[in-house]
């Protein structure tokens, strides 16, 4: 190995493991690589060093100052993506949430889902100057998740509506070839090499009236935090597809319609409040209460299946909607990282109701809706599902 590799290495490991001395390294750190090693002394830097058996020394203290400058720092140093997660260790580790309360804190941070749901959190303690702020970054992320999500999702959704208004005598514009010819396969002409279309089948012609009703049912329990980001977004978009009727529904042991809010998934946003208990039971009660055409309804509950209300009586609300005809999905949470903490047992109990509960994320979100609008089964990911086999 050169000289100047080995430097790299021990440089790479001087980064690793911190420290005021070299921890046994003989590598010195100066120029950027001391103030990165600064930046993440602050965050890291607490607790007992294993080669000196010493507490580390760092912090970014109570200063909004300083953290300003951290923040700062650490956009110059590290990509984006480390950042935020950066951004979210100092929030749980150091205890940084109150000062996301002042204006010039929340026009340092990199804005994310994880930020958008502690600002929720903070609602009720948060100063009116503040307030606007606060809005404008929730805003900057609602927008930059609608660009991503909206366009596959109405595509998506729309092609599961069309498909299920088939017609048989379509006009010529209306005419699903690929089906088509699928359909008059036999009649094949292997001379002219061609398939005689005896039978056209075609795509329903757009129209007005609603063709499938959604009702989102949405967890508010603090741990479901970035799920009613990702729900609200979605609600939105639904919403505002023509043929779709989207109904938004936030519960923890109250249950709040937000439907009215759909236009601005910010406004939903700050409708809501992160936090508290939980009764699924009562939610279900209610979006029950709303089904007005069952075979065309499609009712997707996010939670983590905490049941702070009535388990048995939440089971038989599943099992009679799901006896009315309309389609039930249970997501454990719609966020991208995976499944959280959630009851196995009512999970189980789901399951064996022909409902099994999954982590879905943002991006099969809306494949998950076309299935259920389908009538099909649901595209659930590889040992994704909470059934009676994953809980063993």
């Amino acid at each position: 190995m050169t000289e100047d590799a080995t430097g790299e290495r021990l440089r790479r490991w001087r980064l690793v493991l911190g420290g005021d001395t070299a921890d046994g390294t003989g590598h010195t750190l100066s120029g950027q690589d001391a103030a990165i090693d600064g930046a993440l002394t602050a965050l890291y830097g607490r607790g007992d060093n294993l080669a000196t058996g010493r507490e580390r020394a760092g912090g970014l203290g109570a200063s909004a100052p300083s953290v300003a400058r951290w923040l700062g720092d650490i956009r110059t140093y590290f990509p984006t993506s480390v950042v935020q997660v950066m951004q979210r260790d100092a929030i749980d580790r150091l205890g940084l949430g109150t000062l996301l309360l002042e204006p010039e804190m929340l026009e340092a941070v990199e804005a994310d889902v994880h930020l958008v749901g502690t600002l929720l959190s903070l609602t009720k303690a948060m100063p009116e100057t503040t307030r606007e702020t606060a809005r404008e970054v929730v805003r900057k992320v609602v927008e930059d998740l609608e660009k991503r999500l909206a366009t596959r999702t109405r595509a998506t959704l729309t092609g599961a509506l069309d498909r299920g208004a088939r017609v048989r005598r379509p006009r010529h514009s209306d005419i699903d070839w690929n089906r088509t010819v699928a359909a008059n396969l036999r009649h094949y002409l292997p001379e002219h090499g061609t398939v005689v279309p005896e039978r056209l089948v075609g795509y329903g012609r757009a129209s007005r009236a609603v063709k499938k009703e959604v009702v989102l049912c949405v967890d508010q329990s603090g741990s479901m935090a970035s799920s009613v980001v990702y729900a609200s977004v979605f609600g939105a978009v639904l919403a505002s597809m023509r043929a779709v009727a989207t109904r938004l529904v936030v519960f923890d042991t109250e249950v709040a319609d937000l439907t009215e809010c759909l236009d601005d998934p910010v406004d939903v946003l700050f409708a809501t409040r992160l936090g508290g208990g939980t009764d699924i039971n009562r939610a279900l009660a209610y979006c029950q209460s709303r089904i007005t055409r069952p075979a065309d309804t499609v009712v997707v509950l996010i939670s983590d299946l905490y049941e702070g209300g009535i388990r048995d009586e939440m089971l038989k609300r599943v099992a009679a909607i799901k006896a009315s005809g309309a389609q039930f999905v249970s997501l454990l949470a719609l966020s991208d990282e995976g499944a959280p903490a959630y009851d196995r047992e009512h999970a189980a109990a789901l399951a064996a109701l022909g409902a099994p509960a999954f982590a879905c994320t943002p991006d099969l979100f809306p494949e998950v809706m076309a299935a259920a609008i389908e009538k099909r089964p649901l595209p659930i990911p590889d040992a994704g599902a909470a059934g009676p086999d994953s809980l063993r």
